[in-house]
This record gives structure tokens, C-alpha cells and sequence, in this order.
């Protein structure tokens, strides 16, 4: 099954990029091509999810620095360092700012390609999960402020007598709030509504 997603290739060897380029079409990947982390960086906020793999040095803005942005940013894409044999305590730092791995050149194709196939797909789900927890947020952010009152009472166990208590109302009237409640968060349950809220950010795990 093939993986869904992008790899993106930066690096300021323009042969190295081509040789990537052609591993990566090859094994069925499709990769964007950037020659500096500067590029790379202007880019980011248009590019879709996947996986990059950058060298780790690079003038302006090496592979260290690049990671260090990427984590100050509001993307979450996997990174796989290129690494040459004396750049291992390199490597070493990326993979505590983040890199989920290193590569050390000259470095196998299978290898390689075994490395982003995995980073690909648990980038995919880590998208697909984002996607889910945004739309529940949206969700959450179209309840007026009593329904979001009403909604915390329901995942807090309140009945809806204690919730019209707690605020004055009839619990008719908190009836016809936690329909619009249930209808909004496209809820069939109480216990649907709690996992809602979780995903949401309304309740941590």
C-alpha cells in the first residue's frame, strides 16, 4: 500500500538532490527539492504533511537550526538528517531537537527509503489525527456560551436539573440547550461528548 505524503529533499549539493530525486521517484516517492533551509523555511507554511530530509551542513542555516525553527513553527513534519562520518555528535543534537533519525552518507538506498516509508505513514496518521482534533475544536467554537456552560455540566456527570440549578434556569430550558449541544458536536452520546471534548482540548486525557 503506498504511503501518502511528500519528502522533502533539502540540501546545497546540487548532485546529491538529483541522486535523492531519482532514489526517491524510483522506489514510487514523490519529493520537492530544496537547496537551502532558507527556501525551505519560506515555504513551509504553504507545504502539505510528509517527511524531510535534510543534510546538516548547510551554509546560512544548517540542518541544527532548521529543526530549532521547525519546532518553534506550527508544522509537525518528521525530519531525517544526512549526516557525513565526522558529523555523528551532530546528528547526536538533531535527534534531541527532534529528528527522528540520522543517515550517515554514503548511506544504503534500502536503508534510506525504509526510513521515510515509516516516517511517511506515522506522519499520515499524526495528519489524519490533527485533522479530527481541528474539526472537534470548530465544533466546540460554534457553541454559544451557555451551550458551552451546558456542555461542561454534561461531561462534568451533571444531570440537567443540578445544571439548571447551578445557573438559574429551568431544566427545560437546559434541555433544549443540550439538544443543540448534542447537534453541534454531532454527538449521539453523553460518553461521545466526553471523547469529543477530549480531542477538542476541552478535557486533557
Amino acid at each position: 500500500m503506498p504511503v501518502e505524503g511528500l519528502v522533502y529533499v533539502i540540501d546545497d549539493d546540487p548532485a546529491m538532490r538529483d541522486s535523492l530525486d531519482f532514489l526517491l521517484g524510483a522506489a514510487g516517492l514523490k519529493a520537492r527539492l530544496f537547496e537551502s533551509a532558507v527556501s525551505f523555511l519560506e515555504a513551509l507554511p504553504t507545504l502539505e504533511h510528509g517527511c524531510i530530509v535534510s543534510d546538516v551542513r548547510m551554509p546560512n542555516l544548517d540542518g541544527l537550526e532548521l529543526l530549532r525553527r521547525l519546532r518553534e513553527s506550527n508544522k509537525s513534519l518528521p525530519i531525517i538528517i544526512m549526516t557525513g562520518h565526522g558529523d555523528i555528535p551532530l546528528a547526536v543534537e538533531a535527534m534531541k531537537l527532534g529528528a527522528i533519525d540520522f543517515i550517515e552518507k554514503p548511506f544504503e538506498d534500502d536503508r534510506l527509503i525504509g526510513t521515510i516509508t515509516t516516517a511517511l505513514s506515522g506522519a499520515a496518521q499524526r495528519h489524519k489525527g490533527d485533522a479530527v482534533a481541528a474539526d472537534i475544536a470548530s465544533r466546540i467554537a460554534s457553541l454559544s456560551p451557555r451551550e458551552r456552560q451546558v456542555l461542561e455540566g454534561l461531561i462534568a456527570g451533571l444531570s440537567n436539573k443540578l445544571i439548571a440549578r447551578d445557573y438559574d434556569i429551568s431544566p427545560r430550558t437546559i434541555e433544549v440547550y443540550r439538544a443543540n449541544v448534542m447537534t453541534k458536536m454531532q454527538a449521539s452520546s453523553v460518553s461521545e461528548l466526553v471523547r469529543f471534548a477530549i480531542r477538542g482540548g476541552l478535557l486533557k486525557d
